[in-house]
């Protein structure tokens, strides 16, 4: 039987769930000439970040290749953020494979200092209900840190579910990367009514999330992961900026002109999730090397591509201010 988490874990929890207004940063993980993970390039990664606004750094997750990290690599990384951030923001790191080692990278994460985990899908099979239920809950039982878990891929629930995780001790939320908002619209009412005492979160998790930012706000998901944040902050906060303050101008203007053109880019090529974020990563100044296989690298021509993306999206963003227009 999972048994409650004291009362100080508790509210260590909610006040973790209270922090993240704001963008949240998901750095790449930078690799050297020798293919090993980058320490000094990724500490001035992940201090871009934070020093230019962002909410929680989420170490080693989907953007920064989880999946092709070691132990060894997965714990120095998140330790090299808690050292850069020292407090002023939270760490997450991610977690994820089957249970055994999503627990081994947990118990990592927490030696390293994280502040919470992001529980990404277990690895290749799709497991039924009662199983995603188990591994999630068991999970959450092995760990001290909050669990935001990661609805994608072969993990994707049904509300009762996510429900009986909401009413899981150290379960805080659940990032959408499925983006079927009729399903997300019915789990957040099953939690509404069956866990109505839970502080449970959601965020939009899908890889480009500003571009359906303004729907998802629609149903009262109002946290996303901002993979644009980590090549150009000015753009991210500019969007994030106009989305919370209403000014609906500035959000369209940034939609039409630089999201869905950069999405449409994206869909180019497989991996360009993350391979593509790094290749801006790169024409913003920071060496922060290649993708590791089984990703690769985007075309010469997208890359091109991209830059003008970002040298539009950086004039829009810019659009107006100080001028009253």
């Amino acid at each position: 039987m999972i048994s409650a988490p004291p009362p100080a874990a508790g509210r260590q929890q909610r006040r973790l769930a209270d922090r993240f207004d704001g963008p949240l940063f998901f750095p790449v993980t930078p690799y050297g000439p020798d293919g090993a993970p980058d320490p000094a390039a990724f500490r001035a990664h992940v201090r871009d970040g934070i020093d230019a606004g962002a909410a929680a750094v989420f170490a080693c997750c989907g953007t920064g290749e989880f999946h092709a990290l070691t132990p060894g690599e997965f714990a120095d990384c998140v330790a090299a953020a808690v050292e850069e951030a020292a407090g002023r923001v939270p760490v997450i790191a991610g977690t994820g494979y089957g249970t055994a080692l999503a627990v081994q990278f947990a118990g990592l994460a927490h030696a390293a200092g994280a502040d919470g985990l992001l529980a990404l899908p277990p690895y290749l099979v799709v497991p039924g209900q009662q199983g995603l239920l188990t591994h999630y809950t068991e999970l959450a039982a092995a760990t001290p840190l909050p669990v935001i878990v990661y609805q994608r891929d072969n993990a994707v629930f049904a509300p009762a579910t996510v429900a009986a995780l909401a009413r899981t001790p150290g379960i805080i939320g659940l990032k959408d990367g499925v983006g079927d908002l009729d399903l997300l619209q019915r789990i957040i009412s099953t939690v509404r009514t069956e866990a109505p005492d839970e502080n449970f979160r959601y965020f939009n998790g899908l890889p480009t999330a500003e571009l359906t930012a303004p729907a998802y706000r629609a149903l009262g998901v109002h946290h996303y992961s901002s993979a644009v944040f980590a090549f150009a902050p000015e753009i991210a906060l500019a969007f994030h900026r106009a989305l919370n303050t209403g000014d609906d101008t500035t959000v369209q203007r940034l939609l039409d002109g630089f999201y869905r053109p950069l999405v449409e880019l994206r869909n180019l090529g497989h991996g360009y999730a993350v391979s593509l974020v790094k290749a801006g990563v790169r024409l913003r100044g920071r060496d922060v090397g290649p993708v590791r296989p089984p990703l690769s690298e985007p075309s010469p021509a997208h890359v091109k591509e991209l830059a003008g993306l970002v040298e539009r999206g950086l004039r829009l963003a810019t659009e107006g201010v100080g001028g009253g227009g």
